[in-house]
């Protein structure tokens, strides 16, 4: 017979792994949004540019049932769902709010993160080259969301207690998401700082064009010398 104390341990194991459960259904339901949304995408920015220039490509692409990217000209965005679920830390601001304090359970959240990387990276197989997390998205039991992010992404997806994740929200976000990595331009760095380079480094690149590039590696973003125009 079950004592009272192991009474207590299943409930909260029973409560914590059936909302867990349901948080990871939602969020696949929703990653499922997405990748409809990416190839829709993909799909009507081809038909225009194909009539522009033939040369510039924009490819959906499923690697899985966790990981998605869309190609646009050289950048790349990869989306990835995280398979495990996550709660906030303590000292989030969240836990300080009514929504938290009638049901901690609403605080576990699926996570979609949001990766920017150069295209080259993958066509020449720069296995070294640096990419750079664009966004995350936060989907709750209550299809509840918000996304931490650069930039609008961070900021008119905010709403956590009061908003729900939807087809049309997700495509808001994605475009947000391009437009943002679009933003940023590869500046040459100065030259001082690329002056040297060693032997190794000039032999990976006369073989496969392998010397380390990230739009964070070696060139700053347009803003970065500017710093009344840093996105937050």
């Amino acid at each position: 017979m079950a004592t009272s104390r192991q009474e207590e341990i299943f409930e909260s194991f029973k409560t914590k792994s059936c909302v867990k459960q349901n948080v990871y259904a939602q969020t696949q339901i929703v990653f499922n949004w997405v990748k409809e949304a990416l190839q829709q995408m993909a799909e009507a920015f081809q038909n225009q540019i194909s009539s522009v220039d033939e040369r510039v490509e924009v490819e959906y692409k499923s690697t899985g049932n966790f990981e998605a990217e869309i190609k646009f000209g050289g950048d790349v965005l990869i989306f990835h769902m995280h398979t495990n679920v996550f709660s906030f830390p303590q000292d989030h601001f969240l836990w300080k709010t009514s929504y938290l304090e009638e049901d901690e359970m609403r605080a576990y959240c699926g996570v979609i993160n949001i990766y920017n990387f150069l295209s080259d990276s993958f066509k020449y197989n720069r296995e070294n080259d640096l990419g750079y997390l664009v966004s995350r998205i936060f989907v709750n039991k209550d299809n509840h969301y918000f996304v931490e992010g650069r930039k609008n992404l961070g900021v008119l997806h905010n709403d956590f207690i009061n908003t729900e994740i939807s087809p049309e929200r997700i495509k808001m976000i994605l475009e947000e998401a391009v437009e943002y990595s679009l933003s940023f331009d590869l500046l040459t760095p100065p030259f001082q700082q690329v002056q040297l380079v060693t032997v190794d480094q000039m032999k990976a690149l006369s073989n496969n064009h392998k010397l380390r590039t990230g739009k964070r590696l070696g060139f700053k973003f347009s803003w970065e010398n500017d710093p009344s125009k840093e996105k937050s």
